[in-house]
This record gives C-alpha cells, structure tokens and sequence, in this order.
C-alpha cells in the first residue's frame, strides 16, 4: 500500500530532536529524508550507545532517512545542497538562530528562489521577539514558558520527564508543513515558515495563563493531582495506589455512592462542585484518602471499575515495556536491529533503518552532482 507522502523529497538540516521528530514523521509517512550531518555527525549520535551501539535519541528518531555527510560552507557542498533544494519539496533546519540565513539558507529567501518549496526554520524563540537570538535547549525553554512551574510537588519545580518543547515542536513542525503542502496542491505555491519552541509550550501553558490573567489565580504544583479539577489524583491503598478522576456531577455523584460508600458527600456544600472542592481539597483529601487506605489496589479498582468510572495506575518504565496497551514496532541500527514503541501515527510502519554517518553520501553525491551548477 503507498504511503501518502510517498514520492516527496525532504531535505534536513537537523540535529537534536525537534527538527528530527518533525521528519521522522513524514519519512514514517513515505517521504524520501536525506539527513544532512557534519562530519561528526548530528549531535544525538553521541549522547549515548544505548540501542546496539547507537544513540537511543538517534534510533528512535532517525529510521527511514538517508545520511548525507557535508560543509554546508564549503562551496563545493553548498552547491550541492542548493541542487538538492531545487528538487525538493520540504526543507527542514534547527540549527542556531540566525546560521542558516548568514549562509542564504533562511526559509524567505529559500522560497524566494524556489517558490514550490515548503521551508521550515526551528527556532528558539520567535525572530520577532526580543529573545530572538537567544540558545534553546528543551529544559531551558521548559523552564522560560513557565511548564517547570506548575510542574514538580509545591517545595520544588521540576520539569517534564522527556523532551516535551523538543517533541511538541516537531509535532507542530510536521502539521504545518502537511498543511502547507496541502495548500500547495491547490496553489502551487510554497511556503516560508517559522516554528519556536516556545511558542508551542506558551500554547500548552494557555490554561494556568488564563487562570492568572482572568482570575488573578496562581496555579499551585500539586504533584501528581490536577491543579484544576478535584478529585483527580494519586490515592494511597493497603499495598500500592491507584489515579482517581471525577470531573463531573455525574462522576462524583457515583464516586461517593459506590466507591467511598459515603453518599452524604454528594450534597456537602464544602464539595457540591469542583470550584469548591478545590477550595477544600484538604478537607475532602481527610475523608477520601482513609477509605482507600483501607482498600487493596485490586479492591479500589472493582469498585471504581463497579461504578464506570476512571482509573489508572502509575508505571514504571519497567511496566511500559510490558504494558498490555504498548504497540511495537522493529527498526535496524548499524548494530543490529531492535524494538521501539510504534510511532501513533503509523503504528504499522515497516521495518526501516537507522542509517551509519554518510552512509549515503556517495549515492546522493552522485545522483545530485550533475544539477549542482557554480552560481
């Protein structure tokens, strides 16, 4: 069966992660990635030999692409990429602010010269902002969008446990240039795009903003409960814990009927409404929490199963890996092959390789050299 971007050509000057998800998923979705490296190689080669000798931020986010090893200053080499550029549909670059524009790589003069190409700069912080020129990295920008404090228990901020500004901002990466090559079908036109990394994490944080900004209200850090809806949160059992959620008056109504056999709670006008059990979250925490201390695990979740309502438990990386929900899928590094959560988009993506630094650098050269014309 085609894949839907079968027959595009993607071209990436990328390092890291952001820039990386974003193409990942169009080479997932049949995009020929040709993966532009120094000769060192993208810095996420290194981090680590985790996954048979390869990087696990490289296996994960690199399988389907060609390498292609260059000195994008070189002259030789940049002439070759502008030949490349001008077959190319999809230009994607993260590297520091302002580098790909010094060398005539920005994404407005890119489509100046190739008014088909859909060209995408990741950045840090907008370019029309005062923080345009600033470095980004994922818990830096984590910690600027205001994600670290309303993340983490109320003595100590923390920040998100994997790269969320990074992944966020190559997930908003890949659907815009989707929608972008989309409006190019009705137009034929390409498109300049900028993508920050903290504008993705300043949208996440809109609710905490219009809670300050409308209501004078500071979100709390809660730990693992909700800062907004009450109850929904970790609960301690006789032998482990279990997440509880009602976010309605429906799922409150049956949490105190049938799971805390205290139907009286319903109508307690210190609880008749989440505005008010946040307001009186102690006091509600001192009559929830004896009841399921009493209670096994496998006891609260028959009761909370009994009643049709939510629940979860809290997994360890070790109970992710046999997780009973988890899909799988298999890739190749240069040191054999391994298994890896499926990517959600195509979680029935066929086996496809992690390439070696330049392993396609000879082919490419070749293909490319006779369009790569001194300007």
């Amino acid at each position: 069966m085609t894949r839907p971007l079968a027959g595009l050509l993607v071209v990436a000057l990328e390092q890291a992660v952001a820039a990386p998800m974003c193409t990942v998923r169009l080479a997932d979705a049949g995009a020929r990635v040709i993966k532009i490296e120094r000769e060192e190689g993208d810095t996420a080669r290194h981090y680590d030999a985790t996954v048979q000798g390869t990087s696990a931020y490289f296996a994960w986010l690199n399988r389907g692409k060609e390498s292609l090893v260059l000195d994008i200053k070189a002259e030789k080499d940049k002439i070759l990429l502008e030949a490349m550029l001008a077959k190319a549909d999809v230009f994607v670059q993260n590297l520091a602010p302002g580098a790909t524009r010094r060398l005539g790589l920005g994404s407005k003069d890119l489509v100046k010269r190739f008014p088909r190409l859909v060209a995408l700069d990741i950045v840090g912080y907008g370019q029309d902002t005062a923080y345009a020129g600033m470095r980004a990295y994922d818990m830096l920008v984590q910690a600027e969008s205001g994600l670290c404090a309303v993340t983490g228990a109320p003595d100590a901020p923390a920040k998100v446990g994997a790269s969320v500004a990074d992944i966020s901002t190559g997930m908003n990466a890949h659907a815009a240039i989707v929608e972008a090559l989309f409006r190019r079908e009705r137009t034929g036109e390409g498109a300049a795009i900028e993508m920050a990394m903290f504008d993705g994490l300043a949208d996440w944080m809109n609710v905490p903003l219009l809670h300050h900004d409308y209501a004078g209200r500071a979100t709390p850090r809660v730990g693992l409960s909700h800062a907004a809806i009450y109850p929904y949160g970790l609960v301690a059992c006789r032998d482990g814990a279990v997440v509880i959620v009602a976010q309605n008056a429906g799922e409150w109504s049956r949490l105190c009927c049938a799971v805390l056999d205290r139907p009286e709670l319903v109508d307690d006008i210190r609880f008749r409404d989440n505005p008010s059990r946040l307001i009186h979250r102690i006091e509600l925490d001192a009559e929830i929490r004896p009841i399921f201390a009493r209670l096994s695990t496998a006891e609260a979740i028959q009761r909370l199963e009994q009643a049709q309502l939510a629940w979860g438990k809290v997994s360890t990386v070790a109970d992710l890996a046999t997780h009973p929900a988890l899909r799988r899928t298999a890739s190749e590094v240069p040191g054999g092959s391994f298994e890896l959560a499926a990517p959600p988009l195509h979680p029935d993506v066929a086996r496809a390789k992690v390439p070696a630094l330049g392993e396609h650098s000879d082919a490419i050269r070749r293909e490319f050299s006779a369009m790569a014309v001194p300007s």
